[in-house]
């Protein structure tokens, strides 16, 4: 009989964020606000949100800031959203240049209200972005598209660099932690395009209720998916009214959990209690893809 696990009450010392500030910040926030963006970095609430932009860099969430999903983790808006704004690809775009960007992150929120899930929105705004910023990287965090191989082909002819999708969670918490998500639809993702060829990129977030064997199921599961590059994380409530955290899982396990899935051919793997997906992305893609031409 499993015994049901204590919530802790505090967070310890090794989750300790720095505190946004400084010229470099002010400049990236001033941007994202001038031109009307909207980034993950903000509305999932991420703990890294000053480091990142205070070192020039920004993950940026297109086709609006309001979710059809109902994850009970993520701090993203939920609800009906409002038709997308047709000038936001460019907006990206111009973002992206005045940041002077080597490597940028595009996500989204999920569009199950519309008939191709934002697909083409998608494929435009790397076109974009790509035009405007030769010799920036392009990852792109997208959503399941409902395990859809024809939008995620889309997605893919826009060329990004690094296809993101992230598992989240194990098996057995997928409903619990995720909702309408799981890993039949997260697996369809990854597989199109390892297919076609793309660097394929996801995280899982521990300390919601998982074990460990389950934990190294799900990584050698993610491995024999051929995925290139995993990030493991704390996962970190937004509020009393989200998921609680079971534990606070220590520095040492992550370690342990990075040399676990090296060992079980993840190229490359980065794990710690801040990581999150969009993490120092650029250290992690420049292992495999190789520094951009300067």
């Amino acid at each position: 009989m499993m015994v049901p696990l204590q919530v802790p009450e505090r967070k310890p010392l090794w989750l300790k964020a720095r505190i946004p500030g400084g010229e470099d910040f002010a400049r990236v926030k001033n941007i994202v606000r001038s031109h009307g963006l909207h980034t993950v970095c903000e509305s999932a609430n991420c703990p890294n949100q000053g480091e990142c932009w205070a070192a020039g860099t920004a993950t940026v969430m297109i086709l609006g800031n309001t979710c059809t999903r109902g994850c009970r983790f993520c701090d993203v808006p939920k609800g009906k959203p409002a038709s997308y704004d047709r000038e936001e690809p460019e907006r990206v775009a111009a973002s992206v240049r005045l940041m002077g960007l080597k490597y940028v992150v595009i996500t989204s929120v999920a569009r199950d209200d519309l008939p191709d899930q934002g697909a083409e929105v998608w494929a435009e705004t790397i076109l974009r972005t790509r035009a405007e910023n030769p010799d920036c990287r392009i990852e792109v965090l997208i959503p399941d598209l409902q395990g859809r191989t024809d939008l995620v082909d889309i997605v893919l002819d826009g060329g990004p660099d690094v296809l993101n999708h992230n598992f989240e969670t194990i098996a057995r918490l997928q409903r619990q932690v995720r909702g309408r998500a799981n890993i039949e639809d997260t697996s369809a993702v990854l597989r199109r395009a390892k297919e076609r060829g793309f660097i394929t990129k996801t995280s899982i977030m521990l300390g919601v209720g998982e074990t460990r064997e389950e934990i190294e199921i799900l990584i050698r599961y993610i491995a024999e998916l051929r995925v290139d590059i995993l990030t493991i994380g704390q996962y970190l409530p937004p509020s009393r009214e989200h998921l609680p955290v079971q534990r606070y899982v220590a520095p040492a396990e992550f370690d342990a959990l990075r040399d676990f899935a090296l060992y079980a051919g993840i190229a490359v793997c980065q794990s710690g209690p801040l990581v999150r997906s969009s993490y120092r992305a650029d250290e992690a893609a420049e292992l495999l893809l190789g520094t951009p031409a300067s």
